[in-house]
């Protein structure tokens, strides 16, 4: 695998420069490192092994990467989530900061016209990661979003910013019992997210994820406003750590999570892609020509493209984080200058080190 890394006190991160994923991500955290990123089993294995029409995005299938479009490219031939996520990144620019760390890097092939810049920053004691995408010039609209996924041996439990509403779409991702399965309902929606309707004609708690519901899912919160940060976190049971993946909602109105956790039989796949959470904060329905029409998310008032302008750019940040967490996912997560403040089911308080300023909460973002 042709990696690049990049580190400061306390972190390090690799990308995959083949495709652009971050290939690891560690945090040296209170005596403990952590690792809150997944990588796919199959990662590394001889590609004659794999099924042949395989996208590289899959073939490499780790981390976090950037989708633009999200889901299906039918307005620009690309494979699945687009040329970001399938073909090679070079490295404009590495080198150490006063403070920790910065990386750029540049998608070799344009995405709608448009160049594309991924920047990653690194601090000095903190457990985050930063993330910039800048689109430069082009013409069109296009849907983007992050895709991390981390993963848990003995599952966990999430919580989120305040959210609107959930929504699955017309189709299950696996709605053929002979590849797969898939648990909840399509379509459905719920205001509750420990009550979704669930096939079997119950319901699911999407902030619970369990080990022993073999299942392929995949839903759409969308932000509530409150002038905060978005924010999802997970509590990973056995790792005993705080998974954080942050947002700023005016830039990615939503969070799509992607529940694999054996729910698919067939290769690579093959049953052994398993306890595996994606938290896909973007601005997007399912597909291109999906977000560009007139959809489900456009009707609630939801953005779900960019504008591309030849001469001009535009760009969104993204934060993933981890720390150590004794258990239970927390009550409530906030902002102040120059720290974060995690409240836990308990009462108890967590305040670390953070960028406040780098999501720039409250700016004005261009459809």
């Amino acid at each position: 695998m042709d990696t690049v890394a990049i580190a400061a006190k306390g972190i390090s991160v690799s990308v995959d420069l083949a495709v652009g994923h971050l290939a690891d991500m560690t945090v040296d955290i209170d005596g403990r490192r952590l690792k809150p990123l997944h990588r796919a089993p199959w990662v590394g294995e001889p590609r004659e092994t794999l099924p042949k029409d395989l996208p590289e995005g899959t073939v490499h299938l780790s981390g976090d990467f950037l989708c633009a479009p999200f889901s299906v490219s039918d307005v620009e031939a690309a494979p699945l989530h687009g040329w970001p996520a399938n073909s090679r990144w070079d490295v404009v620019d590495s080198a150490a900061t006063a403070d920790g760390w910065r990386a750029v890097f540049r998608l070799q092939r344009p995405v709608m016209g448009a160049t594309v810049d991924k920047i990653l920053t690194l601090r000095d004691d903190h457990p985050f990661l930063y993330q910039e995408h800048v689109f430069s010039g082009g013409a069109g609209v296009i849907p983007v979003a992050h895709h991390p996924m981390t993963v848990m041996t003995a599952g966990g439990r999430l919580a989120f910013s305040p959210k609107r509403l959930a929504a699955t779409p017309n189709e299950a991702p696996e709605p053929d019992p002979a590849r797969g399965r898939s648990l909840l309902a399509y379509p459905a929606r719920s205001t509750d997210l420990t009550r979704f309707p669930a096939a079997n004609g119950g319901t699911i708690d999407l902030t619970a994820y369990r080990m022993d519901q073999e299942r392929e899912d995949f839903v759409t919160l969308v932000e509530a406003d409150h002038g905060g940060p978005g924010w999802t976190a997970l509590a990973r049971q056995a790792e005993a750590d705080l998974v954080l993946v942050l947002k700023n909602p005016a830039e990615l109105p939503v969070t799509m999570l992607w529940v694999s956790n054996g729910g698919r039989d067939y290769a690579p796949w093959s049953g052994r892609h398993r306890g595996v959470l994606g938290i896909e904060d973007g601005r997007t329905a399912v597909g291109h020509a999906a977000s560009l029409g007139d959809n489900w998310l456009k009707r609630e008032g939801v953005a779900t493209a960019f504008a591309l302008s030849e001469g001009r750019s535009f760009s969104f940040r993204h934060v993933i984080g981890a720390l150590p967490w004794p258990s239970g996912e927390p009550r409530d997560v906030t902002t102040s200058p120059g720290r974060m403040r995690i409240l836990a089911a308990d009462d108890a308080v967590r305040d670390i080190v953070f960028d406040s300023d780098f999501l720039r909460i409250g700016r004005s973002v261009p459809a």
